[in-house]
């Protein structure tokens, strides 16, 4: 794999399959995220019920209502992948609770079989809350962020 520069490989033959995954390094992840950019996410209501959530910057809880409607709006995962609040190890996140974002601003970094996917607010507002851990999978249509217009 080293000498292929390879960080994923796959093989399948026969009813038996073989997968081998590297970790990529931080110059490589850099260079793969140049010029790379998503579909754009959904957004949408907030569903009635959240669930309490932390502040991602202080890890304190933050106090989010159980059940009730919601003025929010949400911006949801376009794609199944891997969310990146920043676009590599040791840089600035892309937004934090309390940012305002417009339409174009970039919230995130999906990966999804190894391409770094930008996503884009496609709202204007002040984010309210982040719904999910860095670095962890999302689903198709997870709600990421939320988004006070």
């Amino acid at each position: 794999m080293k000498r292929n520069d390879l960080t994923h490989f796959e093989l399948e033959r026969e009813g038996e399959k073989l997968v081998l995954k590297k970790n990529i390094d931080s110059e490589a992840l850099a260079g793969l995220l140049a010029g790379y950019r998503a579909q754009a996410p959904v957004a949408a209501p907030a569903p009635a019920a959240r669930a309490a959530s932390v502040d991602h910057e202080s890890g304190t809880p933050v106090a989010t209502p159980a059940a009730g409607p919601s003025d929010c709006l949400t911006i949801k995962s376009p794609m199944v992948g891997t969310f990146y609040r920043a676009s590599g190890p040791g840089t600035d996140v892309f937004v934090k609770v309390g940012d305002y974002v417009e339409a174009e601003t970039t919230v995130c970094i999906i990966e999804a079989m190894k391409v770094m996917n930008e996503i884009k607010a496609e709202v204007a507002g002040r984010i309210t809350r982040i719904a999910t851990e860095d670095a962890t999978p999302v689903s198709y249509g997870q709600v990421l962020f939320e988004v006070k217009p």
